[in-house]
């Protein structure tokens, strides 16, 4: 079998359509069912169902599509591999990212390697939600929280304090909580993760730990609109310090409660296997470390975190 033929294998169950994956390879609709027939006949099995309606993958098409995928991520690897011997980095990034963090924060410095390297291109997934590597046709994912899925491989780009915050018209409104419990008087921002309402915020103080149960009248699976509400003036959030570090930086947003430190996570720059960390995989760790160091050595010098 060709590795363009598998291509094609790879984009026809992506469209659930061979002429959607013949325009997207810029080839002939023939040239691609041909592809996909020989890679059947090879196989012994058909891949996909078809109908008048539509077309799916068959079972076996189901179990065989994973396999395929690594094996073209492989070659695609070994490639790159081969490319980094002249110190240019080439392909295409495909990477997901958090919507808050991806849209307001990482695009941007996505947007300078790409002027750096010209012949990389990118494609990128904003999701909030889970992301199955072999689903979702993606070769990394930025993430808040470490990974939990042992056949990954990852690098922890950085660990990220949370901050409390609103805007100052919502302060000048409803004034100021000095402790963590005088949240439950204020209009809490709630994000939903997984189907559950984090409605719940844990603080400490020296060696005291503080649970405070929140109410409000607005929550989403989205942080970016979560962000967007808190900036507007329409309660109080908790968020990572690096999508609100903009807003912090520019005073759009006052940080709360200095004197309690709330949850921290971390940030992980996370791939399917050892074998899908290419040359530019790596580019990318350093920029985002690099970056979010940055930042967070700025929001220090402002007193909004504190100093590692």
């Amino acid at each position: 079998m060709l590795i363009q033929d598998l291509q094609v294998i790879l984009k026809v169950a992506e469209f659930r359509s061979i002429t959607a994956a013949a325009n997207s390879l810029d080839m002939r609709v023939a040239t691609a069912s041909a592809a996909v027939k020989r890679v059947e006949t090879h196989l012994g099995v058909e891949l996909f169902i078809r109908t008048t309606r539509q077309l799916r993958l068959s079972p076996a098409g189901e179990r065989y599509l994973p396999h395929c995928q690594q094996a073209v991520q492989l070659l695609d690897n070994a490639q790159q591999n081969v490319r980094d011997d002249s110190d240019v980095l080439q392909g295409e990034i495909r990477i997901a990212l958090s919507s808050d963090l991806g849209r307001n924060v990482v695009i941007p410095w996505i947007d300078e390697f790409l002027i750096s390297n010209p012949d990389v291109s990118v494609r990128s997934n904003i999701s909030d939600s889970n992301i199955d590597f072999y689903r979702d046709s993606v070769d990394m994912a930025l993430r808040y929280g470490s990974p939990t899925d042992a056949s990954t491989y990852g690098f922890k780009i950085c660990d990220i304090p949370r901050v409390i915050c609103a805007a100052p018209e919502y302060l000048k409104k409803q004034g100021k909580p000095q402790h963590p419990h005088e949240l439950k008087n204020h209009n809490a921002l709630l994000y939903q993760l997984r189907e559950v309402v984090q409605d719940e915020w844990t603080f400490t103080q020296q060696q005291d730990t503080i649970k405070t149960k929140l109410v409000g009248n607005r929550s989403s699976n989205d942080g970016d609109l979560v962000r967007r509400w808190c900036v507007s003036g329409q309660g109080i959030a908790i968020k990572s310090c690096l999508d609100m570090a903009d807003d912090l930086l520019n005073e759009r947003v006052t940080p709360l409660l200095l004197d309690y430190q709330a949850t921290p996570t971390e940030l992980w720059l996370i791939c399917p296997s050892r074998q899908s960390i290419t040359p530019t995989v790596r580019r990318l760790r350093d920029l985002f470390r690099d970056k979010v160091a940055g930042l967070k050595t700025q929001l220090v010098n402002k007193g909004i975190i504190a100093n590692d």
